[in-house]
């Protein structure tokens, strides 16, 4: 952690609003990609961001700094993201897949958009296959680069429970892979097949 953001997280615990602003505008985008990764919308994600921030603002007092400070705010937002899932699964409604909203390739052609955002669907449709915990997990792992120990503390697993969770996850999302691949060979096939007249 830089000295800077030590300082700004002290003024942010001794209720500085400006420094808890600093603190949002500082970590908005990486929280709000946690948050549409696992919920898959954007609108549903910046209402999960904010929540997430709003929570981090009513318990920055409790934050303790030898922790890091985005591990810390990741898994709160990791947190609610998993209760959001549960309640949608209790409700039975179905997560909308739909591309990415990340800073946008400055020369994009038709070709190599389509293509990324084809990717991006797929990423999205194989997360849902995964349960919220083992979501979470993935994401922070691969996108977010954080260690075992780190997940583990975000998520309040053991550090072989989340070892077991990453293994389970990558051995799921291999098989719908697969599984998808086979069944866009296929089409792709009956899709050449069509006799021409």
């Amino acid at each position: 952690m830089s000295s800077s953001e030590t300082e700004w997280l002290d003024r942010a615990q001794h209720a500085d609003e400006e420094a808890f602003t600093h603190l949002v505008e500082t970590y908005q985008t990486q929280v709000f990609n946690l948050c549409y990764r696992m919920l898959g919308d954007p609108a549903e994600a910046e209402d999960a961001a904010q929540e997430s921030f709003w929570r981090a603002y009513q318990a920055i007092q409790k934050y303790d700094q030898t922790r890091s400070f985005i591990t810390w705010l990741l898994s709160i937002a990791a947190h609610f993201c998993i209760d959001q899932i549960r309640k949608r699964r209790m409700m039975v409604l179905p997560m909308d897949i739909l591309p990415e909203e990340e800073a946008p390739d400055p020369m994009p052609g038709p070709e190599s958009h389509y293509n990324r955002r084809e990717e991006q669907v797929q990423v999205h449709q194989l997360l849902d296959y995964l349960s919220a915990q083992d979501r979470a997990a993935i994401i922070m792992r691969y996108w977010y680069d954080l260690s075992d120990e780190e997940i583990a503390k975000a998520l309040s697993l053991t550090v072989s429970a989340v070892k077991s969770r990453l293994h389970r996850a990558r051995k799921e999302l291999a098989i719908h892979w697969k599984t998808h691949q086979a069944k866009s060979a296929r089409s792709e096939r009956s899709y050449h097949e069509i006799p021409v007249f």
